[in-house]
């Protein structure tokens, strides 16, 4: 019995084991039919529009600082002290060609406007007696029996020339004793308004002392850099030195700023380019011009300064046969995406912009990088388009189907996801 219970001990142990490597073997041997379950592919909802070729009316932006078309520092051309100022002759002060500014005390220009038509009276009763003496010289000469021409110092010559200078002199002291006291009148050389007010009533002021500053208001300047690949669309007057401007009339130019809080807006044309480059842009600057600035306007906005920054709009030529593409739609290094039907599949391409602004980029329908018309543009920004990848496109408001033709019936049902749109 005790024999029988050991053989047991070690034989059912050795059955249990043999069984386990039993039951593993067949396991094996026999795996189970794992089932197949295929993964539905998950489309991205996109929205795209249809490229076709158009016209694009070019605005070329720039920006600058208004600037006067003339300015003037007053300086008197005679000293004097000042008895009389314009009640007008303040910063921003507005005066017409010719008006008075200011006078200065006239007296001691008036005295000597006496005292010179006291020394030409004299000069001239000199250069009369001078006359008679070289007459009588002359005469006296031939009644001694002389002939032939006399000598100049018989004739008195230099004498009379002398008379005849000093007189000259005399006269012009009367013209320049009254062209001072004309001078005693300061007037506007130009329509102009005053930047500036550096004397009063009552001081005394020699030539040299600065009155004040005024600029010109006939038009306004402004300089405007130009952006090298747009400047080639752009009509701009261009002066050689053996000719005039082809563009006599001006390019258009469209100018905004905000004053007091409110948009303003100004037409201008451009009138010229400057002759050299900018040091540190390398850009050519062309200078536009607006006429009348300070008039009052219909519309009651106020006028153009002097200092005002403003944006411009450069009017180019319209370019034909191009692509006018978001901004938004437009990835980095002028990367874009085309959805290529009937497929609805991703493909990524590079082009050219011809121009380029905070909205739109454009590109030439027959450059090499180009879509071709027709084309479907992906508006809808992706964070990491694949080519080939499927979509749900919304092409102009017309959602395509999620089951093209040509897949077959036994695919899964694709999900969908959806991806926000970008905003055209």
């Amino acid at each position: 019995m005790r024999f029988l219970l050991r053989a047991i001990r070690f034989i059912l142990p050795v059955i249990v084991l043999g069984g386990c490597v039993y039951a593993a073997w067949w396991l094996l041997s026999n795996p189970p039919e794992q089932r197949k379950m295929e993964m539905p592919p998950t489309l991205v909802r996109v929205e795209g529009t249809v490229l076709n070729k158009t016209t694009y009316d070019l605005r070329v932006p720039s920006q600058g600082t208004v600037q006067p078309r003339t300015r003037s520092t007053l300086l008197p051309e005679v000293s004097g002290k000042i008895i009389e100022i314009s009640p007008s002759f303040r910063p921003g002060g507005f005066f017409g060609e010719g008006d008075v500014l200011m006078r200065l005390d006239p007296l001691d220009y008036e005295t000597a406007i006496v005292i010179a038509k006291a020394a030409q009276a004299q000069a001239e009763v000199m250069l009369a007696e001078e006359k008679a003496r070289a007459e009588q010289a002359v005469e006296n000469w031939r009644a001694m029996g002389r002939t032939g021409t006399p000598s100049t110092l018989v004739s008195r010559t230099p004498q009379l020339a002398k008379a005849e200078a000093d007189a000259a002199s005399a006269k012009a002291q009367v013209v320049k004793a009254e062209r001072d006291l004309q001078r005693t009148i300061i007037r506007a050389p130009y329509a102009c308004q005053v930047l500036e007010q550096t004397v009063d009533i009552g001081q005394f002021v020699g030539q040299g002392t600065t009155l004040g500053q005024i600029f010109a208001v006939d038009y306004v300047e402004i300089r405007l850099p130009l952006p090298e690949r747009e400047s080639q669309f752009l009509k701009l007057p261009q002066s050689f030195r053996d000719q005039s401007s082809a563009n006599e009339d001006g390019t258009k130019v469209y100018l905004k700023s905000v004053i007091a809080g409110k948009p303003v807006a100004w037409e201008g044309k451009i009138v010229r380019v400057e002759g050299s480059l900018d040091a540190e842009t390398r850009q050519s600057t062309a200078v536009a011009q607006v006429t009348d600035p300070y008039a009052r306007r219909p519309d009651g906005a106020p006028p153009l300064t002097i200092g005002a920054f403003v944006e411009a709009e450069i009017v180019g030529e319209p370019l034909q046969n191009v692509y006018v593409i978001p901004r938004n739609a437009v990835r980095a290094g002028n990367e874009i995406i085309l959805i290529d039907r009937p497929g609805n599949t991703l493909r990524r391409m590079f082009v050219e912009p011809m121009v380029s602004n905070e909205k739109h980029i454009v590109v030439s329908a027959s450059s090499a990088k180009a879509p071709k018309e027709g084309d479907v543009l992906c508006l809808t920004p992706i964070p990491f388009p694949a080519d080939g990848a499927r979509v749900l496109p919304t092409i102009d408001g017309q959602v395509e189907s999620p089951n093209p033709s040509e897949k077959k019936p036994d695919q899964p049902k694709p999900r969908l996801t959806n991806v926000k749109p970008a905003t055209t």
